[in-house]
């Protein structure tokens, strides 16, 4: 018998990858999302979370098997951030209540867990690194906390199962999408290469020449299938990053020769891709109309503040992956693959030149 499943958020990085995949393997697959994107296989709903009656509405003959949490939406402060996001994963899941399908939820959330969120980013005393699913809450208000939390009560509740997924920095397409360092570094090396500036990584020393680790979309969306489908996964939260760490003094090179481009040589301070790209918005729409591109508008491809943060962080961040994998969860993706396939995505999508 068909699975049927319900992505939440089927418009972004990470639940259109997710959608693809369970299509790929067989199952119906149902894509939730405030203003829904045409895809392959993908039955769109349009509804907007922080509704209670219309998301009731939307969801109201809608029976699914698992369902996929991927959206979250951004406000001015984490007090705002806990009320909105903890209210639209409440109004998900007592909207589905009535069904009675559901027998997993799988929420991802991020690092944000470990490293705090926007308003103490990376302050106080963090864990150690690798990062652990071992290793508590920190003492601070965090949206992430509040989204399990509410999945936590509806589980217990209504007796699904669920898991909890923790990413670093997410590789994959998406327009519009908030968080996007990978196309805004393509958008970024494009730039340069028009106007002849340099290709200057803008973030610290520690991230240039310190351990890290990213997230495939891709990657992301198979742990999320796996859990669904193994017993031993239920009611655990797992990190998830590709398999392989790297310094950014390499992968710098590697986008640049992508690229065309020469890599400005490091100095050591912070130049953020905020204030590099601050003017750029009529020289990307003079490129997109001279090369025929589907998009002219820089803010919906590059999201300079959030490649900033990431970039700018004065520590090391790597990401353990013991738990899933003494599970049976052994999928390896390398990251520099991760960004020379999205850009070749992004080029043949017309979204790069």
């Amino acid at each position: 018998m068909t699975k049927t499943a319900l992505v939440v958020g089927a418009s972004g990085i990470v639940g259109s990858a997710t959608a693809a995949l369970l299509h790929q393997r067989g199952w119906r697959v149902m894509g939730l999302a405030r203003r829904p994107a045409s895809q392959d296989g993908v039955e769109p709903l349009a509804a907007d979370l922080q509704d209670a009656a219309g998301t009731a509405e939307a969801l109201r003959d809608v029976r699914p098997d698992a369902v996929f949490v991927t959206t979250w939406a951004r406000q001015d402060t984490e007090a705002e951030n806990i009320r909105v996001n903890a209210g639209m994963v409440r109004n998900l899941l007592d909207a589905l209540r009535l069904g009675g399908t559901t027998r997993h939820v799988a929420l991802v959330t991020g690092l944000k867990h470990y490293l705090g969120p926007f308003e103490a980013y990376g302050k106080g005393e963090l864990p150690e690194t690798p990062f652990r699913e071992t290793q508590g809450r920190l003492p601070v208000d965090n949206f992430y906390y509040a989204q399990e939390d509410e999945v936590f009560a509806a589980a217990q509740r209504d007796g699904f199962t669920w898991s909890v997924h923790r990413p670093h920095t997410v590789i994959g397409k998406a327009v519009g999408n908030a968080m996007n360092m990978g196309t805004t570094l393509a958008v970024y090396a494009t730039l340069c290469r028009e106007t002849g500036r340099p290709f200057r990584f803008p973030g610290s020393e520690a991230q240039w020449k310190s351990l890290t680790d990213m997230t495939d979309a891709r990657q992301l969306a198979r742990q999320l299938l796996w859990a669904t489908e193994t017993p031993a996964a239920a009611d655990e939260a797992f990190n998830i990053v590709n398999g392989d760490v790297f310094r950014w003094n390499w992968m710098w090179g590697r986008i640049s020769q992508w690229f065309g481009v020469e890599p400005a040589p490091f100095d050591g301070t912070v130049q953020p891709l905020e204030d590099q790209m601050r003017d750029d918005a009529p020289v990307w729409r003079r490129i997109a109309e001279r090369e025929g591109l589907a998009e002219p508008d820089l803010s919906r491809l590059a999201s300079p503040w959030h490649t900033d943060a990431d970039l700018g962080r004065p520590f090391e961040v790597v990401t353990d992956m013991g738990k899933s994998r003494r599970l049976g969860f052994l999928d390896y993706q390398p990251t520099d693959d991760s960004f020379f396939d999205l850009f070749a995505q992004l080029r043949a999508d017309r979204l790069i030149p």
